[in-house]
């Protein structure tokens, strides 16, 4: 009887055929598929684990629709839904389709082999044909002893776009960082890509409880699970040159369920970052005139103008142009150390009480964010020319003045050593780059300030300008 023929209509047969074989790749091919590139994947993360100081957690490799249904079904989440149907009457089916879409928002898509085989590798390239990178640190040993199952968090300043590539690229060899991005990367395709990377976007003005509550209680799973995170403690680039105000936002999320004697331990790291020229830096300064915004096409003109610049040049005529990137690595912050010297409970407190605590640790964060900030040649012309406003000086009573700052910054606690004062050729680059971009005039070895520039310059100063107290936690 199994022998026997079946006559079905053609119309029928051709509805069948296609249904069989989505049947067959679903049950049986994908599921194979996906077994042998999951498990690709799983032998590159442990060689990559291998070499890392910090380790790519098994949260970072949990599959992203799993993070969202626990994000979801959050008690916490569910418990500000229900706050909010009560107070709005919005239909709780209306809600969970909301956090849904939150969760999808702001959760990542992890790929370890997209991070170290593309993206650094594109990082170190991009990096490198810009600038000349120099990197610090001022407690190595402290750096070195760090807890390999602690937290890490990594608090920077916001000088540039070229942030994220550049610390990415120089923490590579110590951890994969995950960045919160603003939504202003919420375009095709750049936000696959960014998510591939381990970063998650953050709408930072939003007034929505139920959206910050889901936002709260990721950034609660990352830190508890040991994710190294990477936070710009600002907020915002920069649009002075100088060091803003911190924002608590990020650093509430993470310690207001803290309890140190339970918990595995959260560490902060101060980045600084410096730049002796900031390729948006004529934009940052415009940020809050709209008329002056550059639209999309002068952005491509620009970007046009650049790589035709810089990729028909030799590397020391780019390299002296654009001049040095330095990121300095601050003294380790454990919130372990930091909650046992002052018996402090911050899962305890009421919310008045934690803020106050927060915004404590957050000056003391952006104090030592200040007291590692590369003292770059640029800025450092810049400060000693802003000092003699009036006056032209040769490159030689420059770099005379350039030493004087330096050992003021010394005096006040940076710890740059006299050693590492620039040379005369140094300075002479400097100023080269900042004729190039008219932050001077010159002639005959006497430079001026550009007056026509002259916000630019103090932009520049304001870097390494110090503050009427001394820099010293």
């Amino acid at each position: 009887m199994f022998s026997a023929d079946v006559a079905v209509p053609l119309w029928l047969y051709l509805i069948l055929l296609p249904l069989a074989a989505y049947a067959l790749v679903m049950s049986i091919l994908l599921p194979g598929v996906r077994w042998f590139f999951r498990r690709r994947l799983n032998l590159a993360v442990d060689r990559i684990n291998s070499s890392l100081q910090i380790k790519i957690r098994p949260l970072q490799q949990t599959r992203r629709q799993v993070l969202i249904e626990q994000l979801i079904f959050d008690q916490d989440v569910l418990a500000m839904l229900e706050k909010t149907f009560r107070e709005q009457d919005i239909p709780r089916q209306v809600l969970q389709q909301r956090v849904r879409a939150f969760a999808r928002e702001i959760v990542p898509a992890f790929n370890a082999n997209l991070y170290y085989q593309v993206f650094y590798r594109l990082g170190k390239i991009v990096s490198r044909f810009i600038y000349r990178i120099r990197v610090g640190a001022s407690h190595v040993e402290r750096l070195q002893q760090l807890d390999p199952e602690s937290t890490v968090v990594f608090v920077m300043n916001h000088r540039s776009n070229m942030d994220y590539i550049l610390v990415s690229y120089l923490a590579a060899e110590r951890a994969a960082l995950s960045y919160a991005v603003g939504e202003w990367a919420r375009v095709f395709p750049l936000e696959s890509l960014i998510r591939s990377m381990g970063a998650f976007f953050v709408r930072r003005e939003s007034r929505d409880p139920l959206y910050r509550k889901v936002l709260e209680r990721y950034i609660h799973l990352a830190t508890g699970n040991g994710v190294c995170q990477a936070v710009f403690l600002e907020g915002k680039l920069s649009r002075d040159g100088r060091l803003g105000e911190a924002k608590l936002g990020f650093l509430d999320y993470i310690l207001r369920h803290y309890d140190w004697r339970r918990d595995r331990g959260v560490v902060f790291i101060p980045v600084a970052i410096n730049y002796d020229h900031i390729l948006e830096d004529r934009n940052l300064l415009d940020w809050d005139h709209l008329a002056k915004h550059p639209s999309a096409i002068e952005h491509l003109k620009r970007l046009a103008r650049f790589l035709r610049r810089n990729l028909f040049c030799s590397r020391q005529e780019r390299l002296t142009r654009h001049g040095y990137a330095s990121v300095n690595f601050g003294e380790p912050l454990d919130m372990r150390e930091y909650c046992r010297q002052r018996e402090l409970d911050l899962h305890h407190l009421e919310k008045e009480q934690r803020i106050r605590h927060v915004a404590e640790l957050a000056q003391l964060l952006m104090r030592r964010l200040h007291h590692v900030m590369p003292v770059l040649p640029a800025p450092l012309a810049a400060l000693a020319l802003l000092r003699q406003p009036n006056e032209a000086m040769t490159s030689l009573e420059i770099a005379g003045a350039c030493d004087d700052i330096i050992d003021d910054l010394i005096a006040r606690g940076s710890p740059m050593r006299k050693s590492e004062k620039p040379r005369q050729g140094t300075m002479q680059n400097a100023l080269r780059l900042m004729l190039e971009h008219g932050l001077v005039l010159e002639q005959d070895d006497h430079y001026r300030i550009n007056p026509e520039n002259l916000r630019l310059l103090e932009f520049y100063a304001n870097s390494i300008r110090p503050p009427d107290a001394k820099i010293a936690d």
